[in-house]
């Protein structure tokens, strides 16, 4: 055995790699797969953040990872206007290559290690444990996080709208866990990224006065261009709050080089400069949830929260590999729900991230 440890052999197994077999019957189908399984964007980017990258296309220099000073003004100004943030500036923004790389290397850039502890929801996008296990941290899962123990807590993930359940944490309840986290010396990191997909709930901020009071103390949101703007190509996201907690993050990945491509820096100030396409995304998305939903519950299938964000999280009461084989069957692919934790053994979460032509089917097949 090598007396070095490889940092993958602290992961789990990748999970995606067991749903193999049923993707093949699926694929099967007469009617060709439908693939509900992963959530990322099939509809095109819209054509003025293609533009926007096309006229930058010309960048034959290095981009800086704070990026420009346009990019950061897009941010700030899209934090003040979208998200209620006050007295934003340049200092509470920092750009990094997509959420999921910067979900996965934060501890590790934090500087945590054995002994600290990193918290995230018992149904959970499974990066937040990877995270932790990669910088060596214990990773603790929770149901309320005011419940946990303080002691050697030194990073704190909430996520609303929730993947994959997609629940969303009230504006009271956000603020207070952001009040016991700063009682307990806590850092608290918001993930964020689904904020523009709420259905039967309006997602709130923690970076919203009436849950940080104004202060941005010990307190991060991490937002995604994947999902609003159909961006998971472009890698670009950005993280937004604290600067005595950015400002050193800022520095270490200088030195690391993460820093976004300079043409998806452009396409990412035409991206949060309109609304027009978010609101059109949005209106495809809710058809299509509508649709999926309609036809699952028919089926004999109960939605539980599922109020917010890309997926729709339901239950046949049994085991929720018994529900990827059936649907397999009909030629649907659907991810199980303890790929996101134990506590998610008997669901599925469906994705809303197809084709109307592919949701019809899906519907009719069901």
């Amino acid at each position: 055995m090598s007396a070095v440890e490889a940092p993958v052999d602290r992961l789990p197994a990748f999970p995606w790699d067991k749903l193999e077999p049923y993707k093949a019957t699926a694929a099967a189908h007469p009617g060709g797969i439908v693939d509900l399984s992963v959530g990322t964007p099939v509809d095109s980017v819209p054509e003025l953040i293609q533009k926007a990258l096309v006229a930058a296309a010309d960048s034959p220099g290095y981009p800086t990872v704070w990026g420009t000073p346009e990019l950061r003004d897009a941010i700030t100004g899209w934090c003040e206007r979208r998200l209620g943030a006050r007295d934003f500036t340049h200092r509470n923004v920092l750009p990094v290559v997509g959420s999921k790389e910067f979900v996965a290397w934060l501890p590790t850039q934090l500087g945590l290690g054995p002994g600290d502890k990193v918290a995230y929801p018992r149904l959970a996008y499974p990066t937040y444990e990877v995270g932790a296990r990669l910088a060596r941290a214990e990773p603790v899962a929770y149901d309320d996080p005011t419940d946990l123990d303080p002691a050697g807590l030194k990073l704190l993930w909430l996520n609303s709208p929730s993947n994959p359940t997609g629940r969303v944490l009230s504006k009271d309840e956000l603020a207070r866990i952001v009040a016991w986290a700063r009682e307990h010396g806590v850092l608290v990191f918001s993930d964020e990224c689904y904020i523009e997909l709420g259905w039967e709930a309006d997602p709130v901020s923690v970076l919203h006065p009436d849950v940080c009071g104004g202060s941005y103390e010990g307190i991060v949101a991490v937002h995604s261009l994947s999902k609003r703007s159909n961006l998971a190509g472009y890698r670009a996201a950005f993280a937004a709050g604290d600067p005595a907690v950015l400002g050193p993050l800022l520095q270490l990945r200088k030195h690391g080089g993460m820093m976004t491509s300079a043409p998806t820096q452009a396409a990412v100030v035409a991206a949060l400069g309109d609304e027009q396409h978010v609101h059109e995304q949005r209106a495809r998305y809710l058809a299509r949830r509508t649709a999926l939903r309609a036809a699952l519950e028919n089926h004999g299938f109960r939605i539980e929260h599922s109020e917010a964000s890309l997926y729709l999280w339901a239950t046949r009461d049994e085991p929720c590999w018994t529900t990827v084989a059936h649907l397999a069957t009909l030629g649907i692919l659907v991810a199980p729900g303890d790929f996101y934790g134990a506590a998610g053994a008997n669901f599925v979460r469906v994705a809303l991230t197809a084709t109307d032509e592919r949701v019809a089917a899906a519907a009719s097949r069901l």
